[in-house]
């Protein structure tokens, strides 16, 4: 079972752990009567009782249901108030209903929701993100996992080949190239233990390497049948991984070399910069994919792609056809209430000066981590980018998504998480990302900190026992 992977640096036995947890477990009941109630009806209407599986994956008897957000603060139905730095996994990056995503929606849905024709907001919309990323065509989607869907799509469609190519424990929404793992043989997992992607015809669509090594990836390449690159440039769903030293710059070189197209994903890694990972580091895609916070978490998305993908697509195409050959677009797509909330998010909110608070945020967190580590001697680790920071149970950092895995400790997860929602701090659940929205406090930090100190406290005492 997944959930019986175990850290080599826990600190803590299964069963001082289940001693600790039978604790918190009792107080969270004590604390949310109304969301286990809520969750017990809802059995009988929504599988498991949540409207999607995510919902019910925080490791606690029930999910806390909520009443209502806004800024970096979450109230449940039983009145707890919970600082939050999970902030819907970067969906509400910059805050929950920000003041001018929300006048902008409000506004708009009197004018109009969809329409299936353009509104002008969406020429601002593309200017701001040429500006921000160095690409200068656009298009919209309802989702990030959509706009990945659709660039792969365009580029099977551009190179005559079939595969695409991804990072073992990478996540780039549900899209089926996207999800395989490395077994422990080295090839392609098509069915074990902890195959949590059921489903997949795997081996047909996917070329999967470890982040950080040119030599596998140039390996695969090298069969030319890769038409896709697809990578977040800091692996961000498997406790986060950081590129080493000139690897992007290897992988732009190597998909020149093998013809093949370079896919960035800055869903996450906008939270380095205004311009995300790409534009503070110089990277040179053929493709941006970006989603979830950037219309304040209005389902919207974008991807946008250089003068020489625009060219190929209407060469192949033709200006007008494009979209029906190759499925790209939903009736919802690219509608007005969505291109109004972008624009407003990404005019006035997420802005420079909100980036360098969140920024700021997220250094105050780390050192004050890495203050609480060193103090209470844990062999763990804390990963920096931009305004978001992970907790990994090891002493350095990880290299590849499969390092970063082999100390994942769901137990310890799940304990640690619950021991600060008990104390009213959320963070995001399977794993331990934090992020920083521009309204953060130095104080909210610092209760943060504060509670991840006073955890690792309780673990470290125990040590010996």
């Amino acid at each position: 079972m997944i959930t019986d992977m175990k850290s080599s640096y826990r600190g803590v036995t299964d069963e001082q752990l289940a001693v600790l947890r039978a604790r918190e477990d009792e107080l969270y009941l004590r604390r949310t009567p109304k969301s286990r109630a809520t969750f017990a009806s809802a059995q009988e209407m929504l599988l498991n009782g949540v409207p999607m599986p995510w919902m019910g994956d925080w490791g606690t008897s029930h999910p806390l249901f909520v009443d209502s957000a806004s800024g970096n603060r979450i109230t449940d139905i039983d009145g707890n108030c919970y600082i939050d730095f999970c902030l819907g996994d970067t969906g509400a990056m910059f805050g929950h209903s920000p003041e001018p995503t929300a006048e902008a929606v409000c506004r708009q849905v009197r004018r109009g929701i969809t329409t299936m024709l353009p509104t002008e907001d969406s020429l601002w919309i593309g200017r701001d993100l040429a500006r921000r990323f160095g690409l200068p065509f656009w298009q919209v989607a309802m989702t990030a996992t959509e706009a990945n869907r659709y660039v792969i799509r365009i580029c099977r469609t551009l190179t005559g080949r079939p595969k695409t190519l991804v990072m073992n424990e990478c996540y780039h929404g549900s899209v089926d190239e996207t999800l395989p793992h490395i077994g422990e043989d080295g090839r392609l997992e098509l069915r074990s233990p902890f195959d949590i992607n059921p489903g997949l015809p795997k081996d047909a669509l996917t070329r999967v390497v470890e982040f950080n090594d040119p030599d596998a990836l140039e390996r695969e390449l090298a069969h030319r049948d890769v038409a896709c690159v697809l990578a977040e440039p800091v692996m961000t769903n498997c406790g986060m991984v950081l590129p080493a030293p000139g690897y992007l710059e290897a992988m732009r070189q190597l998909c020149n070399r093998y013809g093949t197209l370079l896919i960035i994903d800055e869903t996450h890694t906008f939270s380095s910069g205004p311009g995300g990972y790409t534009a503070m580091h110089g990277l040179q895609p053929d493709f941006i994919t970006l989603g979830k916070s950037i219309a304040g978490g209005i389902p919207v998305a974008v991807y946008g792609f250089t003068a020489e993908m625009a060219d190929r697509i209407n060469l192949s195409f033709g200006h007008k056809s494009v979209a029906d050959p190759m499925g790209i677009g939903g009736t919802l797509s690219g509608n007005a209430f969505a291109i109004a909330a972008m624009r407003a998010t990404l005019e006035k909110v997420a802005t420079e000066g909100a980036f360098a608070r969140m920024i700021a945020g997220q250094e105050r967190i780390s050192d004050g981590l890495d203050v609480a580590l060193k103090r209470h001697d844990l062999p763990w680790s804390v990963t920096r980018c931009g305004a978001r920071c992970e907790m990994q149970f090891m002493p350095h950092l990880p290299v590849n998504g499969s390092e970063a895995k082999a100390q994942f400790d769901w137990q310890l997860i799940y304990y640690t998480h619950l021991y600060l929602a008990n104390r009213d701090v959320l963070i995001t659940p399977f794993h331990n990302m934090m992020l920083v929205p521009p309204m953060t406090t130095d104080d909210d930090i610092d209760r943060l900190v504060a509670v991840w100190d006073s955890c690792m406290a309780e673990i470290v005492a125990l040590r010996g026992k």
